[in-house]
């Protein structure tokens, strides 16, 4: 592995003011600065002590910068201005280190020594890093404010045929805020602190963009995202690679000086700056406030973040008295600052602390709330495995579920802290609703179901038996039979549901849907047995022909029967069946409407399907349709080939071949143009 290039750490500017020129010329004869002509960039920090500035530049530039002991405390470290020669970096950089501008060491009532090496930095470099904290954007009295505004200042006075880049780097993002807004809020503070700033005559409607480019980085937390803030380290120091060159970081070269110049040059500059008596610095109590309350707020928050834990039983309690000891040491240490300044941190270290403890917070409750709604089904199954009403049991169950929810809310809340658990409370209310709707219709449905299916078995019996026998008045009695049947479900509906406290409208429901279930289970019979016509009329004949009607004992044939007026009215008895069975009928009697137009139907002779009508009934929805005309005439023509060995075999009992057989055989052939038969059948 190549070893790592020496940076040659010098103080430039020691903490008194002196400017350490012999310290200068030999660190640019270390460097070969002067071999570089204009192919050199500087680059310079500036930021809050203790904000981590000399750890970056180590990190981002491979120097050696002295950086501060957590262990021993927040400290200056940096005292002056430091220079050293960024590693494997090209072109040749030189980057500064410049003294925190918060100067704590320095006392409160003496920051001009900072804001002139501050000036300093900004006025001999290429590109400035402000290295400043996330909390800090949006804040009237952040610490780089004050320090951004004089900078402004004092170019506008001195000018510049080149700009400066500025580069605020944004250490420590914890928040979801994307980069693209957290870069927007930056840039609009910075327009308006250059509006604010007052111009000479000649740059008065001067852009900002005359003297300065921007831009703006994001870090992750060094402590807490470490991995990551190291990556981020390793993707910007690519960018300060060629950083003069067309497109780099700042590639503006009006009026670079020549390295062999530059330690000139930066004497001249450090002179100009401190021989300025009327620099209109800032506040010093303002800017010192500033940075002394932002500490205690950070120490103050780590104290607390130590000492927390996520808590369930007394949550609320425990951590509302937390944090007012947090803010109570707070008040202590910050007695004595701008009051203004105080009172704006503070509430800063109480949204902080609050946010800290939202996730758990939120987490809390989505436990309670799932554990809320757990117990609440266990608690109405077992209400309604003893048989307690439905509606009844669902209140009682949710009122103390809701009730021993808000209990718990209560213990959790922070005093300190304006989260409403009413939501939630609505929430939990929607999910106990939704299960209780759930569970209700599941409830009714099964009601329904068991309803369904001892319908289902008397239907069954008393339809079955009343198909089998097929009397005259087949769907009167089955529309009487059907009213009972929807009377009963009215009556029975509203005992059953009674517990569920239904509606008007939801029992209509119920009842519509167990009379339509009734309707389908008739007409499922209806089907299934039209399907035994044939059997059905070929039986009926064979009983009504071969069986004594006041006996019901099978015929003994004697000269003194009418054979002839027996087969009639066994054929009629058959065809009424069939006309029976050709379609529902449970709006409307259409006996008389069917036998009509199967009237000719079974007249024509053979099955000559041209002249048979279509497969469906004149008045007879399709639906409602059991046995379709065509199916009629098919059944009809196999009905008289299957019963015609019946006749044969009576008559050959009777021995009567001659007349008789004639004129059965006729009757058979062309069964309705016989004018007695018409009439009988007529009258069915």
């Amino acid at each position: 592995m190549e070893k790592e290039a020496e940076s040659y750490t010098t103080q430039l500017i020691a903490g008194d003011g002196t400017f350490n020129a012999d310290g200068l010329d030999n660190f640019i004869k270390q460097v070969k600065l002067e071999e570089c002509g204009r192919s050199y960039a500087v680059v310079a920090v500036m930021g809050p002590q203790s904000s981590g500035k000399s750890t970056l530049l180590n990190l981002l530039f491979h120097t050696k910068f002295r950086e501060m002991d957590a262990s021993m405390g927040r400290n200056q470290t940096t005292q002056g201005i430091w220079i050293a020669r960024c590693t494997r970096i090209e072109p040749c950089t030189i980057v500064m280190d410049i003294e925190g501008t918060d100067g704590q060491e320095r006392g409160e009532d003496d920051t001009a020594f900072e804001k002139q090496s501050a000036l300093f930095g900004i006025a001999v470099s290429d590109i400035v890093i402000i290295n400043m904290w996330c909390n800090d954007i949006g804040r009237e009295q952040a610490a780089n404010k004050p320090l951004l505004k004089t900078v402004f200042k004092v170019m506008l006075r001195i000018g510049s045929p080149r700009k400066t880049t500025l580069m605020f780097v944004i250490r420590d993002k914890t928040t979801k805020t994307s980069h693209e807004i957290l870069e927007s809020k930056l840039r609009t503070e910075i327009r308006k602190i250059w509006d604010s700033v007052p111009k000479p005559e000649a740059h008065k409607y001067t852009h900002m963009s005359k003297f300065f480019n921007v831009e703006v980085e994001l870090l992750s937390h060094y402590e807490y995202q470490e991995k990551q803030f190291m990556e981020e380290v390793a993707d910007l120091r690519l960018k300060f690679n060629q950083s003069i060159a067309p497109g780099g970081l700042n590639d503006d070269r009006r009026g670079v000086v020549p390295a062999s110049g530059f330690s000139d040059n930066a004497q001249n500059i450090w002179k100009q700056i401190k021989e300025n008596k009327d620099l209109d610095l800032p506040s010093q109590m303002i800017m010192v406030s500033t940075i002394r309350c932002e500490k205690i707020l950070e120490d103050n928050y780590s104290s607390f973040v130590v000492n927390y834990k996520d808590w369930l039983p007394g949550f609320g309690k425990k951590l509302s008295s937390l944090l007012e000891n947090c803010l109570s040491n707070y008040d202590q240490e910050a007695m004595g600052y701008d009051a203004k300044v105080v009172s704006e941190k503070r509430k800063q270290l109480e949204e902080k602390v609050v946010q800290h403890v939202l996730p758990v917070y939120k987490l809390m409750f989505e436990q309670i709330q799932f554990e809320a709604v757990d117990n609440f089904k266990i608690a109405l199954k077992d209400a309604l495995d003893e048989k307690q009403g439905f509606a009844q049991a669902a209140r009682n169950c949710k009122t103390k579920s809701v009730g021993r929810f808000k209990e718990l809310c209560e213990d959790a809340n922070i005093n300190q802290a304006n989260w409403d658990s009413a939501k939630m409370r609505d929430k939990l209310s929607h999910d106990l609703d939704q299960h209780i709707a759930k569970v209700r219709t599941v409830k009714i449905d099964e009601i329904t179901t068991l309803f369904e299916s001892e319908l289902k078995e008397g239907i069954c019996t008393s339809m079955e038996a009343r198909f089998e026998e097929v009397p005259s008045n087949l769907w009167h009695e089955i529309r009487n039979h059907l009213s009972v049947v929807n009377a009963t479900i009215v009556s029975t509906s509203y005992i059953r549901l009674s517990e569920f406290e239904m509606d008007q409208q939801e029992i209509t429901d119920v009842i519509l849907k167990l009379n339509n279930y009734v309707k389908r289970q008739v007409e499922m019979i209806a089907k299934t047995e039209a399907g035994k016509v044939l059997g059905r009329m070929k039986k009926r004949f064979e009983v009504e022909f071969n069986h004594d009607e006041n006996t019901s004992m099978p015929r003994q044939w004697t000269k003194k029967d009418d054979m002839f007026d027996i087969f009639l009215r066994a054929l009629g008895s058959s065809i009424t069946l069939l006309i029976l069975m050709t379609a529902i009928q449970l709006d409307d009697d259409n006996y008389d409407s069917i036998k009509n137009e199967l009237w000719p139907i079974l007249e024509v002779e053979g099955t000559n399907t041209a002249l048979l009508p279509s497969s469906t009934w004149e008045k007879i929805p399709a639906a409602d349709t059991l046995i379709t005309p065509f199916q009629s005439k098919l059944l009809w023509d196999q009905f008289k080939s299957e019963i015609e060995y019946i006749i044969n075999n009576a008559v050959a009992s009777k021995k009567a071949y001659s007349s008789l057989k004639a004129k059965l055989g006729r009757a058979f052939s062309n069964l309705f143009a016989m004018v007695e038969l018409g009439k009988m059948v007529l009258a069915l």
